[in-house]
């Protein structure tokens, strides 16, 4: 098999010198390359190039980081890397003029005020749409272990969530988003996205908010689960997983695990809930068990792949760095605890 391209988005908030959010990203945007507006006015999202290594992604996305911020200076802001703002009330920042965006406002309401929140969405390239959902029917027992890898949003309106990852507490509000069933053909698939149309629950196709889905931009399968990354490395481990997880599936000619989805929105919630540092569900066994366990399980699933791609070894030492030092959520409620919040806002500050 051939290794598939991968590629990478980055969601961020821009603030000013105090901490507080930003509502002009439209001054940013056009101060560099690859960056594109969001729902949001505070937001501004990045996209790598389409890579063929982990090296090529990790130079990619510092790049793109470096530029952000260069832009960003020039008007005076900030740039954070975290799922959440870990004080602002995310609902006087206004929805983006933008025509689409507009109407989704309009008829998704305090959702759609409501979810200011940041992501890490990796492209990962597949022959065709049929193969893509091949692969989505085969990757979804797994995709929640990425989100507990990349967990960076314990705080929300300034208090402690409890959670590593409320980012995804906050965006299943929209009825598109979530783990999917096993959809057996690309026929089903774009029939329950018209449906979704249909009946009201998405306007458009880029609205079918799945936690891993077929881009409608580029030949790819698109896994959304994780939160945006504190460190570039950590969203470089969570790609490298993601186009292990694809190329697995790709390589299966069996049937596709059947998970219920009520299982699965039950892994996404321990992971959010706890991220690297409790119980996680075990695709396997489907019973709760250490983080530890179900990542060194989830590099057993993928080895073959990650030995074809050249990734075993960054990967696994990639997990054990994470373990070791904990998780951007982790780094955040130390930085509370050590200095309170502007060191927390300092230490997802990127740089």
């Amino acid at each position: 098999m051939d290794v598939p391209t991968v590629g990478v988005e980055e969601e961020f908030l821009l603030v000013d010198h105090s901490g507080a959010l930003r509502t002009d990203a439209e001054e940013v945007l056009g101060r560099a390359d690859g960056l594109e507006h969001e729902l949001r006015t505070a937001m501004v999202e990045t996209g790598s190039a389409v890579c063929s290594d982990l090296d090529g992604v990790e130079k990619e996305l510092c790049t793109r980081r470096t530029r952000l911020v260069a832009a960003a200076g020039e008007v005076g802001a900030r740039v954070l890397a975290t799922g959440t703002h870990p004080l602002d009330d995310p609902e006087p920042v206004p929805v983006t003029r933008d025509d689409r965006y507009q109407r989704m406002a309009e008829a998704f309401g305090a959702t759609a005020y409501d979810t200011l929140v940041c992501g890490c969405h990796v492209h990962v390239a597949v022959p065709d749409r049929d193969a893509g959902v091949h692969v989505l029917d085969r990757i979804r027992p797994w995709v929640a272990v990425l989100l507990a890898l990349s967990a960076n949003s314990p705080f929300w309106r300034g208090e402690d969530t409890s959670y590593a990852a409320w980012r995804p507490q906050v965006w299943k509000r929209w009825p598109t988003a979530g783990p999917t069933e096993v959809f057996g053909s690309l026929a089903t698939y774009e029939e329950l996205g018209r449906q979704l149309q249909d009946c009201g629950a998405a306007l458009d196709e880029g609205m079918l908010y799945y936690d891993a889905r077929l881009s409608r931009q580029y030949p790819t399968v698109e896994v959304r689960v994780a939160d945006v990354c504190r460190l570039p490395e950590d969203a470089v481990l969570v790609a490298g997983l993601a186009r292990a997880l694809v190329m697995t599936a790709l390589a299966d000619d069996g049937p596709p695990p059947d998970v219920p989805v009520a299982l699965l929105r039950a892994a996404s919630w321990s992971a959010s809930r706890h991220g690297t540092e409790g119980p996680l569900v075990d695709p396997v066994t489907r019973r709760a068990a250490p983080a530890a366990d179900v990542l060194q399980r989830l590099v057993h699933h993928v080895t073959p792949a990650l030995e074809e791609a050249g990734d075993l070894l960054r990967v696994t030492d990639g997990i054990r760095t994470v373990l070791a030092r904990g998780s951007g959520a982790q780094a955040q409620r130390a930085a509370l605890a050590a200095g309170g919040w502007d060191a927390v806002q300092d230490a997802v500050t990127v740089r």
